[in-house]
């Protein structure tokens, strides 16, 4: 036995090349495994597909990650009190009453009038349920007299600070504010409150009913009672009383006095008191009358008041589901709703009319993601297409892709990442890793199927080849993960935001190495063995093949169906051509699928825009693509001379690699921190200068002995001329700053949710009467824009201990109107058929959402209020 087939032994005999011969052996399980793999990964997946005959349990899926601390809202209501007094009544016992709860970090308060808010931040570790537990019951211990009497503390709701998803309000014509905001607060907000998922429903706007008694100072003093009197009186007029029970005639009657306030008339007959058997009502020393109640925030629509809602998701729930239970709900809910007839004979029902919805941003970041993902996998396998030049191994590799982002889907609802930005940001990340692996695997199997000359058996050939580059592709896998663990070291904020990035990508990088090792060894050992199959067999599967593509065509996209039948329809009339024509079989099946991918990138990724149309993107693509690979292709050719070249001249190379350095220090932090070394003026070179007007130039010129400058000796006879001032002012300078200003910093990504928040404020005094004047004016300056579908705006705070806000403090959420017509049947663009480019509702000279807010600012600007940054809802 010679030395080589002893070290293949050996090799083959380890604990690795006894798993892959486990898995080419066990072709059926890694078959079932595959199939479950599939079906478990379409069940999860975070895209809304309708897969048939499936239950889908999708992934929680939002559009950012929440990194909000840790934290629980004790909100503490006490009418009428100044903030000096929350402050000094309640806020402060309350707040050292909490700081001895275990796992807090930090407790911060605010004292307004009429309400406290105490934030109790715990640290990261600790569980949300728990600190919740944990306040109530150092609530409930509180002692007496710790809080003034009647003043009772509750515990905000189990939300972040990222859950309002959805805002709405309730329209009805011929309804008045009083009696939307009633249907408001009794009906709707319990009926969506029901909802699975929703943790609170808050009310804003319109006026809420209430008795209003005013009292007659002079009446009371005329009858000799105080206005404690009164108000005891109508405290305990609200009241059932209940009593024993009498026996007549063998039968039980219980008594009880009937004293609950059903209108105005039985507030007014409650006695304040009796003298010489005459009472004293109510009505005798007050008027009482029905009114609104004292507002801490106001609802506007387009200019005009409104009452609505917002509805709060409750923690760890899956925002997109329990937006769409929302709106089951509203639909089961909508028919039942208040009617009235008007004067013309009409009915007018209320309804719930959403202006937010947080639906629109979670589709549009995971479109753009399942976008990205779906263009990089494409891209990738037009890569490996065309390097590879092999069409079983490209199909191979190119299988690991989407069946790896599955798998990573599957590990992420076992482990309860939620799917946003950031997570599939970082399934995006290791595409390129990903197919790294199944290449290294294929083009090793095909190296030793090419060069074997021993006779072996294909299966021990494939064996070999994995078993050799095994351990070199579990090592590069495990090197680029543990290049990524200092991510998972982040903490606070930056973890959160970060966190799921890391394992994203160290997910997909572990699921790929995992089905690379598993799943391509087998199905290479069918796929490259040569089967003498009879020709009607081969009839009726390559048939079958067409028969499939057509159903694709339908089903899945026309390219993809296109392609398939077209190889199958090859395949099926290569049986009847001669050897010679055959032979160039593949090469005709490779053009069709590298076409075929080739489309469906340009389908999705429109480099051009919309308006250019399909053709003139389809060659900017083409273009892009092959320009680059025929730039690797070039370089691959000429490497070795340049590799020479290099190693011949290593100091002119090395000059390269040094000015690359610097030009991108320079990009990323500026031309002037990078050369901010340099002094200022020209007295760098330790000169005396001496100013004369020169017969040439009206400006003077420094003339410096170059005798004096730094390492340098060329006589006193040459000068060197310098302008005179600063150096960085010199026009040369001010273009490279200009040029490289540095990169920006941002924490949080730009999403473009189709959604403002304009959120100016005004002077802290200002009354609600004239915030209301104002919020009017800008909602309707607002809604002018013809780019503007919806305005909707409110100042003060919503009937939740999530919204503090002041009177002062404006918030408009502003819809944007889709930038193309949009087919609500298929999803697709609406094609303008005289031009053939799609519609478009924007003027022409808007072209994206920052001129949109440019022009918001512009009308939206309103003596009193100040300017507002560019904010989103989220």
């Amino acid at each position: 036995m010679s030395a080589k087939n002893t070290e293949t032994d050996v090799v083959t005999s380890t604990f690795f090349g006894k798993m892959m011969r486990f898995w080419m052996t066990q072709k059926l399980l890694v078959f079932i495994g595959l199939m479950c793999l599939i079906i478990a990964g379409l069940v999860v997946a975070p895209f809304d597909w309708n897969v048939p005959l499936l239950s889908r349990n999708p992934v929680p899926v939002d559009a950012i990650p929440d990194i909000g601390e840790n934290q629980q809202i004790v909100f503490t209501k006490w009418q009428g009190r100044s903030p000096r007094d929350m402050e000094d009544q309640v806020t402060y016992p309350l707040t050292v009453s909490l700081l001895g709860i275990p796992g807090v970090k930090t407790i911060r308060s605010y004292s307004y009038f009429g309400f406290s808010t105490i934030y109790v931040v715990f640290e990261d570790q600790i569980d949300f349920y728990w600190s919740r537990t944990r306040i109530l019951e150092k609530l409930n211990s509180l002692q007496p007299g710790v809080l003034p009497t009647g003043v009772q503390p509750v515990l905000g709701p189990d939300a972040t600070a990222v859950g309002q998803v959805f805002w709405y309000t309730i329209e009805g014509k011929g309804f008045g504010l009083e009696e939307l905001r009633t249907i408001q607060d009794w009906y709707v907000r319990y009926l969506l409150q029901s909802a699975k998922g929703v943790s609170e429903v808050a009310s804003i706007g319109g006026y809420v009913r209430e008795y209003q008694i005013d009292v007659n100072p002079n009446a009371l003093r005329a009858q000799g009672v105080m206005l404690q009197d009164v108000y005891r009186a109508v405290q305990r007029s609200n009241l059932d009383v209940g009593a024993r029970t009498i026996e007549l005639n063998n039968v039980d009657y219980m008594i009880r006095g009937l004293g609950f306030v059903r209108s105005a008339r039985d507030l007014e007959l409650a006695v304040v008191k009796v003298k010489d058997n005459v009472p004293l009502y109510v009505k005798d020393v007050a008027k009482v009358s029905m009114g609104p109640a004292f507002r801490q925030g106001a609802l506007n629509k387009e200019g005009a008041e409104a009452v609505g809602g917002v509805v709060v998701v409750r923690f760890g729930e899956n925002p997109l589901q329990v937006i769409k239970n929302i709106k089951t709900k509203i639909k089961e809910i909508s028919p039942f709703l208040p009617k009235k007839t008007l004067p013309d004979g009409s009915i007018s029902q209320v309804q719930i009319v959403p202006f937010y919805d947080r639906t629109q941003l979670i589709y549009e970041t995971l479109g753009t993601l399942k976008n990205a993902l779906s263009d990089e996998i494409l891209v990738a396998i037009i890569v490996v297409v065309v390097m590879v030049n092999n069409l079983i191994s490209s199909a191979l590799i190119s299988l690991i892709l989407p069946l790896a982002v599955l798998l990573t889907f599957m590990i992420m609802k076992m482990l309860g990442v939620e799917a946003n930005l950031m997570a599939l940001s970082g399934i995006a990340i290791a595409i390129g890793v990903m197919v790294d692996m199944g290449i290294i695997l294929c083009e090793n199997i095909l190296r030793h199927i090419e060069h074997d000359a021993s006779g072996k058996s294909r299966f021990q050939i494939i064996h070999e080849a994995v078993t050799e580059v095994g351990g070199a592709v579990i090592t590069s896998a495990a090197t680029t993960i543990v290049a990524f663990l200092p991510v998972f070291t982040l903490t606070g904020p930056e973890g959160k935001l970060f966190n799921p990035v890391a394992f994203t990508k160290t997910f997909a990088i572990a699921a790929s190495l995992v089905l690379s090792l598993s799943i391509i060894p087998p199905l290479a050992h069918i796929l490259f063995s040569k089967k003498d199959f009879r020709r009607n067999t081969l009839i009726l599967v390559y048939s079958l093949v067409a028969i499939t593509g057509i159903g694709f065509g339908f089903s899945l996209s026309w390219p993809v169906g296109l392609a398939v039948t077209g190889m199958g329809g090859l395949k099926l009339i290569s049986l009847f051509l001669p050897t010679k024509i055959r032979d160039k079989l593949p090469i005709v099946m490779t053009l069709i699928a590298l076409g075929s991918v080739v489309f469906l990138l340009t389908e999705h990724w429109m480099p051009l825009g919309l308006e250019k149309g399909l053709i003139r993107n389809l060659i900017f693509t083409v273009a892009i693509i092959f320009l680059l690979l025929g730039f690797n292709r070039i370089l691959t050719l000429y490497y070795p001379r340049l590799l020479s070249l290099a190693l011949s001249h290593k100091a002119l190379f090395l000059f390269v690699p040094t000015f690359l350095v610097i030009f991108g220090v320079m990009i990323w932090l500026g031309f002037d921190r990078v050369f901010s070394f340099i002094p200022a003026t020209a007295e760098w070179a330790g000169v005396v200068h001496t100013e004369e007007m020169s017969p040439k130039k009206e400006k003077p010129v420094v003339k410096t002995p170059m005798t004096s400058m730094p390492g340098m000796d060329m006589g006193t006879k040459s000068v060197a001329e310098i302008p005179e001032g600063p150096i960085r002012s010199t026009k040369t300078w001010r273009k490279l700053a200009h040029l490289f200003p540095g990169l920006g910093k941002e924490f949080m990504p730009s999403l473009e949710e189709g959604t403002f928040l304009y959120m100016p404020t005004l002077m802290p005094h200002a009354s609600i009467g004239i915030a209301l004047d104002i919020l009017r004016q800008q909602n309707l300056a607002i809604k002018s824009i013809p780019e503007v579908e919806t305005a909707a705006g409110k100042i003060g705070r919503v009937d939740s201990a999530l919204d503090p806000a002041p009177i002062s403090m404006i918030e408009t959420i502003v819809t944007v109107v889709p930038e193309y017509k949009i087919d609500p049947k298929t999803g697709k663009h609406l094609i303008d058929p005289d031009t053939n480019q799609p519609i478009r509702n924007w003027r022409p000279h808007i072209k994206s959402m920052n001129d949109i807010w440019d022009e918001i600012v512009k009308v939206a600007s309103v003596p009193g209020a100040t300017a507002a940054p560019k904010l989103q809802p989220i």
